[in-house]
């Protein structure tokens, strides 16, 4: 069943899409299914869940930080962790930035990063208002152990994923506001934004990374 949901959803994507498995609170033969399937990218929310699983997998799959990131003892923070990631989808301070670029410079490497938008200013969720976007990616971009590769944003819980639209269409408005800029150390190459209820609306609107879990999982 999980290969085709895996298969079923690959097979939907359009050229250029990359979908990450959302792993939080699947068990190790799940997650295997969905890589045997076909799934390249895992996107964790707490770095428990790679301890195991990297000394299992490797460089066989991207792993992709999707969880709520903070400055205080941080395990993310942690140098062993930093090796292991390729991407960060939930940068949404320059606190966080730099603190995040002194650690990445200790070990030499430069850590790709996304801009998490609190699209709709829900003020229970993490991400910067629309409107500190530009100023944020403008401090960051003189940063030299992160580079900014694009955005992120989750979007508020709706039980129709068309009212989801608006907030899809201005993320890209904003992805290619900030893309025209031309900041140094900036390329807006990935928008990532839909999940298991959402994804092909968001791909609509311009998504190019959707985080999906139920649809894959589910029986």
């Amino acid at each position: 069943m999980v290969r085709d949901n895996v298969q079923k959803i690959i097979g939907e994507l359009p050229q250029g899409v990359e979908l990450v498995a959302v792993i939080k609170g699947r068990s190790t033969e799940d997650i295997l299914s969905v890589i045997d399937a076909g799934i390249k990218t895992l996107g964790v929310n707490y770095v428990k869940d790679v301890k195991n699983l990297f000394s299992l997998l490797d460089r066989r799959v991207n792993w992709h930080y999707i969880g709520i990131v903070s400055l205080e003892k941080h395990d993310l923070l942690r140098r062993k962790y930093l090796e292991i990631f390729d991407m960060i989808e939930t940068i949404d301070s320059v606190e966080l930035a730099k603190e995040l670029d002194n650690k990445c410079a200790n070990i030499g490497k430069i850590m790709p990063i996304l801009i998490e938008v609190n699209i709709a200013k829900e003020p229970q969720k993490s991400g910067v208002i629309p409107e500190e976007l530009e100023g944020i990616v403008r401090e960051i971009s003189s940063l030299k152990y992160v580079k900014v590769t694009g955005l992120m944003t989750m979007g508020p819980l709706v039980d129709d994923p068309e009212k989801l639209r608006p907030y899809f269409r201005e993320m890209k408005r904003l992805f290619d506001y900030i893309n025209i800029l031309r900041l140094p150390n900036i390329e807006m190459r990935y928008l990532s934004m839909g999940m298991s209820n959402s994804y092909k609306v968001a791909i609509e609107e311009g998504a190019n990374i959707i985080r999906i879990g139920t649809k894959l999982f589910e029986e």
